[in-house]
């Protein structure tokens, strides 16, 4: 039986969240003709960190320096959601992030990249890897839930 803590369901704030990266996607998309993929922006970045050559990537580091803000600018009109885990161990969530990491990489990409972009695009490799992180989570969870209670 799935629990919903209807308190802690914020429709208004999750449309406004959700219609603010579908915009800066479309305004990166036709101002600088690149895709909002999060893994994407950010590994190139990093190359770019590595070879000393950051000057000509500005709408990059723009929306890098976007990601890094925006919760501060949030807090000007609420307050942040608690942030908690539900693990003691920190292995395991290092261990979650390199799975993560490995999955981005053989998926060619992040949940925001092929989520938001590329089923706007009407990329059927998105479609393919959307199915496959959201089925892939679906049983995890269905999963945990059967093993932990």
């Amino acid at each position: 039986m799935i629990d919903i803590a209807w308190g802690q369901f914020t429709p208004w704030t999750s449309l406004a969240g959700g219609m603010l990266i579908g915009l800066a996607a479309a305004l990166l998309h036709a101002g600088a003709g690149r895709i909002a993929g999060i893994a994407g922006i950010v590994g190139a970045a990093w190359q770019l960190l590595r070879k000393g050559s950051v000057a000509h990537e500005g709408a990059r580091w723009a929306f890098i320096a976007g990601l890094l803000v925006a919760p501060w600018a949030w807090q000007l009109v609420a307050p942040l959601p608690s942030l908690g885990q539900n693990t003691s161990t920190p292995a395991l969530l290092i261990a979650a992030g390199l799975l993560v990491g490995v999955g981005v990489r053989l998926g060619s990409g992040c949940t925001s990249g092929h989520g938001v972009c590329g089923l706007s695009r009407g990329s059927r490799r998105s479609l393919a890897n959307v199915l496959a992180f959201m089925g892939a989570g679906f049983v995890t969870v269905a999963a945990m839930r059967a093993l932990l209670g």
